[in-house]
Parts: structure tokens; C-alpha cells; sequence
């Protein structure tokens, strides 16, 4: 694998940075400081480039180099959730940790990556590939990263690559590949399918919500119509015009359309609060979203709103004043 990264990185003399992680299956282990022991934490050997790959940012220490990788040196950069939970209140840089029953220096800290699905990007811990594999041995699979200046390089890349891996591997033309290629394109295009479902189920699901409170609100219109009939007819007696009563009922039911928008909207910017929150996934209520809702909440009050108003504007006021 060494040797496939080096052809790799002969063939692809532009790329930003070529790594080299240790592969599947990653191995978990124990972290241990003085008293304190973080079980279960994820161990990667990588070269250095692999922190640019991944763009980490570092918030304390310094990143791996290629030194320690050369001299196997047993050193450590970890994650937040590592750096928080196992050295609260102390700062870990210069530290010693036990991993495995070794003493590991910790070099740096990286920022935070966040969570998705619950799942944190946050709690690893990295090592050179050469003190790793001196531990936990060579992994099945070694994966090889590269990130390049832009999308555009990505295709021919790609295809240099696979022909470097193949002459490295010494595989005859008719062989073939005995490794796989994966670039960011099979997760744009998932992206773009996933959207394009959502994109096609959203507005039905919308419109059946909007008939559904429609109907809900005509019903609570109509009952309130049926409570209120001494009310109108009582409103009439007094001068009140049938288009008067019209507009009561009718302004009754956009209020009422318009509740319903508002706490919808603080639904949304709630649930898009916890999406950025808990995942580095960008979410936000946008300006004009909250300006449809609203509007979309009045036409639907309006639209439903109708009927129970005309029915109320029609009543007789002495019919409507009998008692029961």
C-alpha cells in the first residue's frame, strides 16, 4: 500500500494532499490519563496529509508530521469529545495517555466537527500509520486520499490514479481492479436523488396538510357559526349588514389560519435550531419561507373561511334570536 501511494502521488503531482489511513476494520480502545479511562474510542493511523484531507482545524497543539510518522514516534492528536471528556479542566497538551498499555503524548486537539444522526465525528483519536500498525498490525484495507484544487480536476484525476494503482499492482489489461475508486461524485448524485424525492414528495405531503387543516378549520368555523346564532342574530337586530358579519367570521378564520402558519414557523426554526446544533449539517429559516407560510395560512383561511362566513352573513336575525 505504501508503494500505491507512492505511484498515486507521482501520478497526481498537483493534489493539495495524498494520504494514507489505516483501514478497515478500525479498531477501538481504551484511552487512559491518571484515574480517568474514555472507553471505546476510534484509533486511526494516518500519514499527516490525512488532516488536510479531512480539513481538520486545530484548536490546541500542533497537527502529526511526517517526522513522527519516519520515527514511529508515539504521539497523538484526538478529538474534542476525547480532549473534554478524559481532560476536564486540564489542558492536554503535553499529556501522556496509555493506550493499549503504551504512553502516547498528546501533540494537538482539533476543532469540533459536530454530530449526524446523533452520531459525533468528534471522538478519535489519530497516530502515525507506523506506530499503529505496530500495535493493531496492517488493517484488510488501506484507504488512499486525495483532495485536489477544485471538481474540475476530479474525473481525469481519478482515471490517472486507477492507472498508477494498475501498473503499481503490475495487473495485466484484461485483470481486473483489485481495488475500488470513490470520489465525492457517488455522494453528490445520491444528494441529487434523495433531493429530487424530496423535491416530489414534499409538495403532497404539503397540499394533503393544507386540504386537511383547511377542512379542520371550516369545521371549527361552521360549529362557531351554529354556538353564535343569537350572537348574529342579536348583531343584525342592532344594524349590523350581512356583509359586516361576512368579514367577522371571515377575519375569524384568517386569524385563526395565521395561528396555525406562526406555529409552524417556530415548529421549523426549532427543529432547524437542533439540526445545526447537533450536526454540522447548515440549517436555517430563511426570511421568505417565513413570509409563504404566513401568506399560504391567510389564503387558506380565506379559501375555507368562505362558506362558514356566507353561512353566518345568510342567517335570519329572528330565527336566529328564537330560543332553543
Amino acid at each position: 500500500t505504501t508503494d500505491d501511494a507512492a505511484a498515486v502521488r507521482e501520478a497526481l503531482p498537483d493534489a493539495l494532499a495524498i494520504s494514507l489511513q489505516s483501514g478497515w476494520p478500525t479498531p477501538q480502545s481504551d484511552v487512559i490519563w491518571r484515574d480517568r479511562t474514555l472507553g471505546s474510542a476510534l484509533m486511526f493511523g494516518v500519514t499527516p496529509d490525512f488532516q488536510i484531507v479531512q480539513d481538520y482545524r486545530f484548536t490546541r497543539g500542533r497537527p502529526l508530521q511526517e517526522l513522527d510518522v519516519r520515527e514511529r514516534r508515539h504521539v497523538v492528536v484526538i478529538g474534542p469529545d476525547i480532549a473534554e471528556k478524559l481532560f476536564e479542566g486540564v489542558d492536554p497538551i503535553g499529556q501522556e495517555v496509555r493506550i493499549k498499555g503504551r504512553p502516547f503524548e498528546v501533540v494537538g486537539v482539533t476543532g469540533r466537527k459536530g454530530r449526524v444522526l446523533g452520531q459525533s465525528f468528534d471522538g478519535f483519536v489519530l497516530m502515525p500509520i507506523t506506530s499503529f500498525e505496530a500495535i493493531w498490525g496492517r488493517r484488510n484495507t488501506t484507504t488512499i486520499s486525495v483532495k485536489l484544487a477544485s471538481a474540475d480536476e476530479v474525473a481525469p484525476a481519478m482515471d490517472r490514479a486507477e492507472e498508477a494503482m494498475r501498473l503499481s499492482r503490475q495487473l495485466r489489461p484484461w485483470e481486473a481492479n483489485n481495488f475500488s475508486l470513490d470520489t465525492a461524485d457517488a455522494l453528490v448524485s445520491f444528494w441529487k436523488q434523495l433531493t429530487k424525492v424530496l423535491f416530489a414528495v414534499i409538495p403532497a405531503v404539503v397540499g394533503i396538510g393544507i386540504v386537511v387543516g383547511g377542512i379542520v378549520i371550516m369545521n371549527i368555523m361552521l360549529m362557531s357559526v351554529s354556538e353564535r346564532t343569537h350572537e348574529i342574530g342579536i348583531r343584525k337586530a342592532l344594524g349590523a349588514t350581512s356583509g359586516d358579519v361576512r368579514k367577522q367570521f371571515l377575519a375569524e378564520s384568517v386569524m385563526l389560519a395565521i395561528t396555525g402558519g406562526l406555529l409552524g414557523v417556530l415548529g421549523g426554526w426549532s427543529l432547524a435550531w437542533l439540526i445545526a446544533t447537533l450536526s454540522p449539517l447548515p440549517a436555517r429559516v430563511s426570511t421568505w419561507s417565513v413570509a409563504l407560510a404566513l401568506a399560504l395560512g391567510a389564503g387558506v383561511g380565506v379559501l375555507f373561511g368562505v362558506y362558514p362566513a356566507a353561512r353566518a352573513a345568510r342567517l335570519d336575525p329572528i330565527a336566529a334570536m328564537k330560543p332553543d
